[in-house]
């Protein structure tokens, strides 16, 4: 089978724990016309000689210092040649055969502007914690804060293009900022697959800066009230893109161990729909738990998530992901 080119861009600072196994899980996709980039912001970690590692396999890479993770990827947009593009930072993976099998979808549905696959959360040492899985969502439930996985994502170029690049003004929604200006212009389809593993750690923007995530969804949904675009969806649903905008806030703000400035949140979302806030009632629970003291309960609870589903989702938790 004869696919398009596809470029996919790493964006990379200080990952060098990681970064060769991300390297490796994308040079590894078989049977692609693969236009593979590294933008580093100058690690000085040991990076820069992994890099140097592969240099001879990849198309372009540079190490300077940049104005964050968006202008980073912005670097490699600019640059790419690719009818296809996706990025994956420098602590994920992406699964064998992810991107072609994203193409195949792309093939059977021309109108689409971007392809998305179930993630598996994966911790430091690459052991799976969970399985993300999604649904076919429209562009409205990415307007309520449906939040599909970025390493997941295979976007089509010329839609990219007339969307434009990642908003510099964005530093942690960036990812969902874009899909929502992206599928604006052009359809996206769900592919019910393993497509990549997102690595939790604690260095890992979404857990070192967690509060920061919620912040930046509020911005987004204040963002959303000033687009001509959505105005005619966000007077149907304006209760439900508020309602979800504070529910994902007050998620990040329980990783973030502000669990009474959550709870304020959720308060906020039960107020715009009780149905959107009601969806993480495990972590609201938690949040009353943390605030009265109980916080110690959470390894408990992880340990009894982990085991239902280990029963639930055979295959997943069996095994190490190393991305080969």
């Amino acid at each position: 089978m004869t696919y398009p080119r596809v470029t996919v861009i790493t964006p990379s600072y200080n990952q060098a724990d990681f970064l060769e196994q991300t390297i490796q899980s994308v040079l590894g996709q078989a049977g692609i016309d693969l236009e593979y980039m590294i933008v580093d912001g100058g690690s000085t970690d040991g990076s820069l000689e992994i890099i140097q590692r592969y240099a001879g396999q990849l198309a372009w890479w540079v190490s300077e210092k940049d104005r964050g993770q968006a202008d980073a990827i912005n670097k490699g947009f600019a640059r790419a040649n690719g009818e296809f593009i996706a990025w994956l930072n420098s602590d994920d993976l992406l699964q064998p055969g992810a991107i072609a099998a994203a193409l195949e979808v792309f093939r059977s549905h021309p109108e689409a502007g971007l392809v998305y696959g179930d993630v598996l959360s994966i911790n430091a040492a690459g052991q799976p914690i969970n399985l993300m899985k999604f649904k076919p969502y429209t562009l409205e439930d990415l307007m309520a804060f449906r939040i599909i996985s970025q390493p997941g994502v295979l976007m089509r170029r010329s839609v990219l293009e007339k969307a434009g690049p990642l908003d510099v003004r964005f530093h942690y929604m960036l990812d969902h900022q874009l899909w929502l200006r992206m599928v604006q212009m052009a359809g996206m389809v769900y592919l019910p697959r393993r497509q990549a593993a997102a690595r939790f750690h604690a260095a890992a923007k979404n857990l070192a800066q967690a509060p920061k995530f919620g912040e930046e969804t509020l911005k987004v949904a204040a963002w959303m009230e000033d687009q001509p675009g959505l105005a005619g969806r966000m007077a149907r649903i304006r209760r439900q893109v508020w309602a979800g905008a504070y529910q994902v806030n007050g998620w990040y703000l329980v990783e973030g161990g502000r669990p009474v400035d959550a709870l304020r949140s959720y308060a906020r979302s039960l107020g715009y729909s009780p149905r959107f806030a009601l969806a993480d009632w495990k972590r609201i629970v938690y949040a009353i738990f943390a605030v009265v003291g109980l916080a110690r309960l959470k390894p408990v609870f992880y340990r009894w998530r982990y085991a239902i589903r280990r029963r639930t989702q055979p295959g997943i938790y069996d095994e190490e992901t190393s991305g080969k």
